[in-house]
């Protein structure tokens, strides 16, 4: 079956141009002008990814991203952007997007989001598999994180991954759908350090090369969530490779 993709955009030229390549890739597209038809679109018939610009008239395409996820939808969005600042591109993630693209973009680079956002999103149990310690620089004593119960444990967090919950002690941290598959590839490969490749691999199906904040923006999301004072840091940075998961 094609997978559905619900497209706004209200740039007739962008829209109609992106929906004709979106079909001849091979998808299902439904394309709509603005944020009302968009959401009320995904309300009727629940797409397999969304692709939402950024800048709509009346609801833009950050505000369907947060009533979307206020409502616990979790499918994939993809953010089309002309706006090029950083703090820009954290506000669509901040909103709940998954992944975005700055405009003007190659319509292969698209394709490969796409992609990749499916790919996440289409594995038969949802979550990211363990890697053994060759996949990234093991510590000596590296072993992972245990599973017991149906929860896994390693420096002082639990996750429930049937339930997509997660604690530090007895606070449960609240966690995007992103944060969460983040969290639980360092939980199972906790003291193994993950080289960046290897995580935007596992996490977004796609490596979006040196440049790319993605994975820098997301651990820092996760350390501000789960860093607690006087407390030890959990996730840590080793310079030049990727990002470990360990209690110091």
């Amino acid at each position: 079956m094609p997978q559905n993709v619900l497209l706004a955009e209200d740039d007739r030229a962008i829209r109609h141009a992106l929906e004709r390549a979106l079909t001849l890739e091979g998808y299902e597209v439904t394309a709509v002008a603005d944020g009302v038809e968009a959401l009320a679109q995904a309300h009727r018939t629940r797409p397999d990814v969304l692709v939402l610009d950024v800048m709509m008239p009346g609801i833009d395409g950050l505000q369907v991203c947060r009533v979307l996820r206020a409502e616990g939808d979790r499918t994939p969005i993809l953010m089309l952007t002309a706006l090029v600042e950083t703090a820009d591109r954290i506000a669509g993630l901040d909103a709940g997007a998954d992944d975005y693209v700055v405009k003007p973009f190659d319509v292969e680079e698209v394709f490969a989001r796409l992609r990749a956002l499916l790919r996440r999103t289409g594995n038969a149990d949802g979550f990211a598999r363990p890697l053994p310690p060759s996949a990234g620089v093991a510590t000596a004593t590296a072993t992972g994180a245990p599973e017991t119960g149906g929860l896994l444990t390693a420096a002082g967090l639990r996750m429930d991954v049937q339930a997509r919950r997660a604690w530090r002690g007895t606070r449960e941290l609240e966690l995007t759908r992103t944060e969460f598959d983040l969290l639980e590839l360092l939980v199972r490969n906790a003291g193994i350090v993950l080289d960046h490749a290897t995580i935007y691999d596992r996490i977004w199906g796609y490596d979006f090369g040196p440049g790319s904040k993605n994975l820098a923006v997301y651990v820092g999301y996760l350390r501000r969530k789960l860093d607690e004072p006087g407390a030890p840091a959990l996730i840590h940075t080793v310079r030049g490779v990727g990002y470990a998961l360990r209690e110091d």
